[in-house]
């Protein structure tokens, strides 16, 4: 019985392979039919590919992106969110050491994700602002698509209720809420910490409405 399943297992592999060399030889086979001129169009688009994505990559630098900024009050925040696709905003509190923690964070992926503009506001100078949008426990990031709140990242609960999670767990979250372009395993956190109290809550959703934003988060205590 045994050697009969090691024989089709064995069959399976060489099927397998097979194919794999058979779908490269079409490749090089593609390749190698190509004349000149064909060669020159696939370069010249590719060219024309890495073009647009430096102008579009200038375009963001220019309003703002790849650096983790702080707007003095809550008047600059709609100014800063119009028109912008991605958007992570950190409401902080001075006094709120996990705030400190988020800081370093957000500074990191500022300058990794150029896609996303990064921002930091002081909730005691935005009174209006963190009551619209339901904001109770600091630290909360307001993720923002299309100059409208879809998500929030409440206190460390997502990110392993720890103060010493990884870049790359805030990285996953925000790719979750699709505000960056991640490139990673979206069905689970890059590290899973298994010591005890240590787990990952996945965020309830409910819509909360204002002025233009419609926010679907979890505002709970």
């Amino acid at each position: 019985m045994a050697n009969q399943q090691m024989d089709i297992i064995t069959k399976v592999l060489e099927q397998s392979a097979k194919l794999v060399e058979e779908s490269v030889d079409a490749q090089l086979s593609k390749l190698n039919d190509m004349d000149e001129d064909d060669l020159d169009r696939l370069k010249e688009r590719r060219l024309e590919a890495l073009k647009k994505a430096q102008k579009q990559k200038q375009e963001w630098l220019s309003k703002g992106h790849g650096e983790y900024r702080e707007i003095p009050s809550e008047k600059e925040f709609f100014g800063e969110v119009k028109d912008t696709k991605n958007v992570v905003c950190h409401f902080y509190r001075n006094s709120t050491f996990r705030c400190k923690i988020l800081d370093k964070h957000l500074a990191i992926l500022a300058k990794k994700h150029v896609e996303t503009k990064f921002l930091k506001l002081n909730v005691e100078k935005a009174p209006f602002l963190t009551e619209r949008l339901h904001i109770k426990i600091i630290p909360t990031l307001a993720l923002l698509l299309d100059g409208k709140t879809k998500d929030y990242v409440v206190g460390f609960t997502d990110l392993g209720n720890t103060d010493e999670f990884p870049t790359e767990m805030l990285e996953w979250r925000l790719g979750c809420a699709g505000v960056i372009n991640y490139s990673g395993n979206l069905m689970e956190p890059p590290t899973v910490n298994k010591r005890s109290g240590t787990k990952f809550t996945k965020v309830e959703k409910k819509t909360i409405r204002g002025r233009g934003y419609d926010s679907d988060s979890d505002s709970d205590d």
